[in-house]
């Protein structure tokens, strides 16, 4: 790793390690790792804080927890303007909090993020879900809601027609998908969608960076040391590629693609021979 990139992961583990900062300061800060170094993270959060601020002077008087997820609802998507991402929904920026607040535009985590931090300000607890494919939240009293389209309310048919988008007929809704995730959980989903955005347009070394961050977080995760290696090989950083992929067989040694990496080691080491 070069020293920009100690510098960041640094600067990253601090921030991820530390218990005071929340999930909305550390989203921040992920994006100015990785995207927006001048990002000043006090006056985004002051951003938000001003959108729930009003929400709450909106609320004249509390009524039950149904009638103020619709007036929520109400604020976020009508009157904020906020909308799932349909058009451009694998472009990186939408997995970035303060590109998601400014545009008004996002993808199901950032939304569900938002829509989860405004909930605060007017006592709603909404936890965020880590559904297959599709973060959702839940409202309490058993109300699955959908951010990304408009905060949806949701059955479990549309909870199945999701896994079925995503994933053919083979996968059947079960209880156990509606499990909440924790912060930590959340900030390796981003990372991995945006891993898979910049791999997809061949921005290697952000993709590496994101991969870093994510190990930073969890740091013997097999998968991820493998795809460290694979991309370090894009990069013609043969040397570091056969170091994390030899890590990845010794976590995994009967995975089923270690015979795929095998080959894959034996090529680079053939790369470095005709250099």
């Amino acid at each position: 790793m070069s020293n920009l990139d100690d510098t960041l992961t640094y600067e990253w583990k601090s921030y991820v390690d530390n218990p005071r900062l929340n999930l909305i300061e550390k989203c921040l800060k992920l994006a100015q790792i990785i995207e927006y170094p001048n990002l000043d993270i006090s006056n985004e959060v002051q951003k938000i804080n001003n959108l729930g601020i009003a929400l709450k002077n909106s609320i004249t008087e509390t009524k039950n927890q149904t009638y103020l997820i619709s007036l929520l609802n109400e604020f976020i998507f009508q009157k904020c303007g906020f909308y799932g991402d349909l058009e451009d929904y694998y472009n990186p920026k939408n997995n970035f909090l303060n590109y998601v607040v400014d545009e008004k535009h996002g993808v199901p985590i950032t939304l569900s993020i938002i829509y989860k931090e405004l909930a605060r300000y007017i006592g709603l607890e909404i936890r965020i879900i880590g559904f297959p494919s599709h973060v959702i939240v839940e409202g309490g009293e058993e109300l699955i809601l959908d951010p990304f389209n408009k905060g949806k309310l949701l059955s479990e048919s549309d909870l199945q027609e999701i896994l079925y988008r995503n994933y053919g007929n083979d996968v059947n809704f079960v209880p156990e998908y509606l499990v909440a995730i924790t912060t930590e959980q959340i900030l390796i989903r981003i990372l991995r969608n945006l891993k898979a955005s910049y791999t997809e347009s061949y921005a290697y070394d952000k993709a590496i960076l994101c991969n870093k961050m994510i190990l930073i977080i969890s740091s013997e995760s097999p998968e991820e040391i493998r795809d460290v290696g694979i991309l370090e090989e894009k990069m013609s950083h043969y040397e570091k590629a056969i170091e994390f992929l030899n890590r990845y067989l010794q976590l995994e040694p009967n995975a089923e693609d270690a015979d795929f990496i095998l080959e894959f080691i034996r090529k680079i080491r053939e790369k470095i021979n005709h250099q």
